[in-house]
């Protein structure tokens, strides 16, 4: 594993934390009473990092392979993209400070200095100038903690970055002693607890192992040193938006909006800005930002109820999203009626992808189908933001898109909502699945080692079977799972598998499994030759 936070161990940092906040989002969002108790800091914070991972893919994507390079391009642009996802992507209050935590920490690096500590001490110290007001008990409070802790810490990387996981974990179990609303909740800060998420997978980035999480309990805590709160409700909107200024235009925001407000965070740098801020006026938010230079990606939400309309006359009751790996599937889900979305080879949709969809299915009722065991994270973030819209939305867990098809086969409008999930649910649940891959190179599987070339067969998402061709290799995966039984095999070849191979598979399960039926589908550009579904 890398020993210093170059490209490769920023890159893989990235990946562990959004992996690492889609686990713990919604136990974050459960225990968020500050400065709102909304319920959408670990959604926020999942959407910050998500913006930020898929910018540092980019740049990996972009950056030319041997023989000209290594492929690996220079830690300071993949620092950048990552502040610069982060910064464009940031949402709610807890994503904002999130995206001045990761700009100051990718200053550092970009400059080359290649030290943990000074990066996490220019982090926390971007992060209190950023909040107009800062409040001990917070993540900025994690967030000094585990700087301080990184800075007394001593040998490599990787021991310097467990250091200030251990501070920023000592610092959260002490939040609720520093804030009132905190204590009288008994939990601890939501933003300081997916900071700690997030310390936790840089961790592993440089060591290779995961650090040991204790869960902290929900017990009140006694809060009579705690400064009082200000009275009152609070304001009733949180505006937010990206505003392109110089540092002269902003000052004089910062100013204007603090008298409007308050939990005003305003970071960036560079002529680009992400502003955020509470106000009971969300009209007067929005005019300063325009005196001050462009605003854009504008994002008004009203705290005491979704920030919708009532759902004009022409919307349907309930519509069917569903994620698909190729054009012929996505054409033949979109004539039973769903709204698809294309999710192609190493290019899995984001959340943000996934609410547009659910948008434009333009209904009252959604059912998500995301069809891959990846995107379970993903899927859940973007159902959160999709009911904090109005939408009625449930998420079926499929993990392939035979499961989908199936779950789609049995979908029926004219029922209870509640009923014709359970119906779907069940459908996907009694579909094993498998498909054929193609290994790119010599790896270790659990069925023993292939060789490039080699044809792969899983089930489940597990190596069972290497074989040598397609047409041989499908027959022992479909023998091992009619094995335990079937009525109906569904087959989705891709557009380049050779036309006689589903002849061949219909045949063979004709002969060798009586009273079994086959269905094939044409599935289009898909990324593997073959899906197996078994009902």
């Amino acid at each position: 594993m890398p020993q210093t936070l170059d490209a490769v161990a920023v890159r893989g940092w990235c990946a562990l934390a959004l992996d690492a906040l889609g686990r713990d989002r919604e136990a974050i969002d459960a225990i968020n009473v500050y400065p709102v108790a909304d319920g959408d800091t670990g959604t926020n914070l999942y959407l910050t990092m998500e913006s930020a991972a898929q910018a540092v893919e980019a740049v990996f994507a972009a950056y030319p392979e041997p023989p000209v390079y290594d492929g690996i391009p220079p830690a300071a642009d993949v620092v950048r993209a990552m502040a610069h996802g982060a910064l464009i992507g940031a949402r709610g209050n807890s994503g904002t400070i999130l995206a001045q935590l990761l700009r100051g920490m990718a200053e550092v690096v970009a400059e080359g200095e290649g030290d943990l500590a000074a990066a996490l001490r220019r982090a926390a110290s971007a992060a209190y100038l950023a909040v107009a007001h800062p409040v001990e008990g917070t993540v900025l409070s994690v967030a000094t903690a585990a700087a301080k802790s990184a800075e007394n810490a001593s040998g490599t990387p990787a021991a310097v970055a467990q250091a200030a996981y251990a501070g920023a974990r000592d610092a959260l179990d002490r939040t609720p002693s520093q804030l009132a609303a905190l204590g009288r909740a008994g939990v601890v800060d939501a933003g300081g607890r997916g900071l700690v998420t997030v310390l936790g997978a840089l961790v592993q980035a440089l060591s290779g192992e995961a650090p040991v999480v204790r869960h902290e309990a929900r017990v009140p805590v006694p809060v009579e040193d705690c400064p009082a709160e200000e009275a009152g409700a609070g304001p009733a909107f949180e505006v937010i938006y990206l505003l392109e200024a110089d540092d002269a235009a902003v000052d004089r925001l910062r100013a204007r909006l603090d008298g409007l407000g308050d939990s005003l965070v305003v970071v960036g740098g560079d002529g680009l800005w992400n502003v955020h801020v509470h106000v009971d006026d969300a009209g007067a938010a929005v005019e300063a930002g325009v005196e001050a230079g462009r605003p854009y990606r504008i994002r008004i939400t009203h705290f005491e109820q979704p920030a919708v309309v009532e759902p004009p006359r022409e919307q349907v009751q309930r519509a069917v999203v569903a994620v698909v790996p190729g054009e012929g599937l996505a054409g033949l889900c979109a004539e039973a009626g769903a709204t698809t979305v294309l999710a192609r080879p190493g290019e899995a949709p984001a959340s943000g992808e996934l609410v547009e969809a659910i948008r434009r299915a333009h209904a009252r009722e959604v059912v998500l189908l995301p069809n891959d065991a990846e995107l379970r994270h993903t899927a859940a973030a973007a159902v959160e933001q999709a009911r904090s819209e109005g939408i009625r939305v449930a998420l079926i867990p499929t993990r392939a898109a035979v499961q989908g098809i199936a779950a789609l086969a049995v979908h029926a409008p004219e029922r209870r909502f509640d009923e014709d999930v359970v119906a779907m649910t069940s459908a996907a649940g009694a579909t094993r699945h498998a498909e054929l891959a193609v290994a790119e190179r010599q790896s270790w599987t659990m069925a023993g080692v292939c060789q490039a070339g080699d044809v792969l067969g899983l089930i489940d998402g597990d190596v069972v079977v290497i074989g040598h061709d397609l047409a041989g290799t499908a027959r022992t995966v479909l023998d091992r799972m009619l094995a335990a039984g079937g009525e109906l095999v569904t087959l989705v070849l891709a557009a380049d598998a050779p036309p006689e191979l589903a002849a061949q598979l219909e045949s063979h399960v004709s002969k060798a499994h009586l009273a079994v039926d086959t269905v094939v589908y044409e599935g289009g550009h898909q990324g593997v030759p073959l899906f197996i579904g078994v009902e």
